[in-house]
């Protein structure tokens, strides 16, 4: 009896002795991956690349700054920051120095974009965003504001944004009914609402159905032939129209009509 206790004690002790190794090796196989994130700050690129690669990590430079302190071409910033716990293969992100401001900034307003472009380009910056606005009274196509502003001071990044003057959208209206009017009244009201009179065509009249007598005395119905179709003047009554009732239609658009 008493091997038999003796046995199942030395079991359990053997049991709680593997899972406690098994959670040791685990932690150390957890945390052995983890590394801390040097500083990077104020090395050039490959010296940063080495102390990185050292540690199984990567370097990605992501921006590009003008600083009074930071020399050309050293890091001046870093995430994740400098004694981050980071496991092995993380990217840090870095943002290389251009050094003291060299350039001024021209100013471009009222020049066109493409100058515009082309004069921010020859001093060695680039063009980062370009918004359109739509302006009554500017010519089209003109810088309208920029930013940085010319020669503004204390520049961060090498890069100037545009505002251009673009067309206005053209308003939008919704098509009324002109069917039953005559065509002069219509016409007049297109041209006051800033719309074109497109093609009238005159629509083909019904032929008529009329009774002649027989020898007999019997009625017998004869289609009359269908008269040629007359022309339209301002008296004719709209009988069809194109774009139809309801339809959206720009300032400027032509309606078609028929008419009898």
């Amino acid at each position: 009896m008493k091997s038999a206790v003796r046995f199942v004690l030395l079991a359990l002790v053997l049991l709680i002795v593997a899972m406690v190794s098994a959670l040791t090796a685990m932690r150390f196989a957890i945390h052995g991956q983890e590394v801390t994130v040097p500083a990077l700050v104020g090395l050039g690129p490959a010296e940063a690349e080495r102390a990185v690669a050292g540690l199984g990590l990567q370097m990605s430079i992501e921006r590009q700054y003008y600083s009074p302190q930071i020399p050309e071409g050293r890091i001046m910033s870093q995430l994740p920051l400098p004694g981050t716990k980071v496991r092995r293969g993380w990217q840090v992100r870095v943002a290389q120095s251009l050094g003291p401001t060299r350039v001024a900034i021209p100013d471009v307003t009222g020049q066109s974009e493409h100058a515009a472009e082309l004069n921010i380009r020859r001093r060695g910056l680039d063009v980062a965003s370009i918004a359109q606005v739509a302006t009554d009274g500017i010519p089209l196509d003109q810088v309208l504001a920029q930013s940085p502003p010319g020669n503004a001071g204390q520049v961060l990044a090498p890069k100037i944004s545009l505002l251009v003057t673009a067309d206005a959208p053209a308003q939008a209206f919704v098509m009324p009914n002109f069917v039953g009017q005559p065509l002069g009244a219509a016409s007049r009201t297109l041209q006051d609402s800033g719309f074109r009179l497109g093609n009238v065509s005159v629509a083909a009249p019904q032929p008529s159905v009329g009774d002649q007598a027989t020898p007999n005395g019997e009625a017998t119905p004869v289609v009359q032939p269908t008269p040629p179709p007359s022309e339209a003047s301002p008296a004719s009554i709209i009988v069809s129209q194109v774009p139809g009732v309801g339809q959206k239609v720009l300032a400027g658009a032509s309606v078609s009509f028929e008419v009898r």
